[in-house]
């Protein structure tokens, strides 16, 4: 006697978007952007027109997965964490990468970020600049503030100091690269190699800020009074006279 399968639940329209949603990072994850469509409708069990009455085309399911993957997983307490001057700045810094590769090295973040660089997509573009507006900025205010540098108010920050915090970055998105992309065997520990990483940037990094903006804060100090030097004396000794030299006694 066969068995009776219950019957489907019929899924709300937020329900059906979000199933969508979901199936969409899972199968760009696989295939990368190039992806078909017809071939998601498919694997999610639905007919692609029906795919079209929730996203009209690609590019709208693409924005929501960017969403899904990126903006969804970004928390307002990071830059809360960086903004709290009643910890150190190294405490903070150090507490927030641990935070942040939790986050950012997973499967789908990785992956996607890999074939949105490969498709030419901005997906990436958008997501850096997000970072640079609200972490790196951060991170090099408060280093700033910690050594006794001058604010960026004073002196703008500069691209030298993006690219060491960019260092940082690449060296943790390196341990998800490893991890989903090449396939290879990375530490069970990553917090501690997170907090590593971040610590050897600590250690490093603001010794090299001070250097480039030596000549900037140099020219902030107000200049000192010049001190009162004493006129030169204007009596310059004379070389003694020649003593005539006396003639020689006659012998006899």
């Amino acid at each position: 006697m066969a068995v009776k399968r219950a019957p489907r639940r019929r899924l709300s329209a937020d329900e059906r978007e979000r199933h969508i949603a979901r199936g969409a990072v899972a199968f760009f994850c696989e295939v990368g952007f190039g992806g078909q469509t017809r071939e998601l409708a498919k694997r999610l069990g639905i007919t692609q027109p029906l795919l079209y009455r929730y996203f009209p085309n690609k590019e709208a399911l693409i924005e929501r997965v960017y969403r899904e993957v990126y903006l969804n997983r970004w928390d307002p307490r990071w830059e809360e964490m960086l903004d709290d001057h009643s910890r150190p700045a190294r405490e903070r810094i150090v507490a927030f990468y641990r935070d942040y590769a939790k986050a950012v090295l997973s499967y789908e973040w990785i992956r996607i970020f890999m074939f949105s660089g490969l498709r030419g997509m901005n997906l990436n573009s958008r997501y850096l600049t997000l970072v640079r507006d609200r972490v790196y900025t951060r991170v090099i205010r408060e280093l700033r503030r910690e050594y006794g540098l001058p604010s960026p108010a004073e002196v703008p920050i500069g691209e030298m100091e993006f690219e060491l915090v960019w260092a940082l970055h690449a060296s943790i998105f390196y341990i998800g690269i490893r991890k989903w992309i090449y396939g290879l065997e990375i530490p069970e520990n990553v917090d501690e190699v997170v907090e590593n990483l971040a610590t050897s940037f600590l250690d490093g990094v603001p010794a090299v800020m001070a250097k480039s903006l030596k000549p900037a804060a140099k020219s902030l100090k107000p200049l000192k009074p010049a001190l009162k030097t004493r006129k030169p004396a204007t009596n310059v000794l004379k070389p003694a006279a020649k003593v005539p030299r006396r003639a020689p006694r006659p012998r006899g």
